[in-house]
């Protein structure tokens, strides 16, 4: 079999890597969906960003994230705020008690990054992030206008 296109793989990664994280995330009884769950790491990840731009970040359409965010702040985890430069649009903070579900959705992350990553070296691991992290810097410079 000929090598897989670059394009191909990476895609194909990704979804196996998402699919392997919302596993360890039902897996782990954290009371959330995946989706709220990543919604929490990607609010973490991401502080202050707007709804609309979290949605974009998590490759949802904008009502799924409306729907992540309504339940997630019905149980007090995070809160939606006026952005100061738009007060149309909502900045979206984790509260003080989503810390302890965080510690437990980003457990649940890592058991499912250690699988990804099993076999591979420190040193490999390394390599790899920079690798990633320059490609994708690579792509945000393409794509104008797409945050790192």
């Amino acid at each position: 079999m000929d090598e897989l296109p670059l394009g191909f793989l990476l895609v194909d990664t990704a979804r196996l890597y998402r699919a392997r994280i919302d596993r360890a995330f039902e897996q782990a009884g954290l009371g959330l969906t995946a989706g709220e769950a990543r919604t929490l790491a990607h609010v973490n990840i991401n502080p202050g960003l707007r709804q609309g731009a979290l949605a974009i970040r998590m490759n949802v359409e904008p009502m799924t994230m409306v729907g992540f965010l309504d339940r997630l702040e019905a149980r007090g985890l995070v809160v939606r705020e006026p952005d100061p430069t738009d007060r149309r649009a909502k900045i979206v903070c984790l509260t003080p008690e989503a810390q302890p579900l965080l510690e437990r959705v980003m457990a649940a992350a890592a058991v499912a990054r250690g699988d990804a990553l099993a076999g591979l070296t420190p040193a490999e691991r390394d390599v790899f992030r920079d690798m990633l992290t320059r490609v994708r810097a690579n792509l945000c410079q393409s794509n104008r206008g797409e945050e790192p």
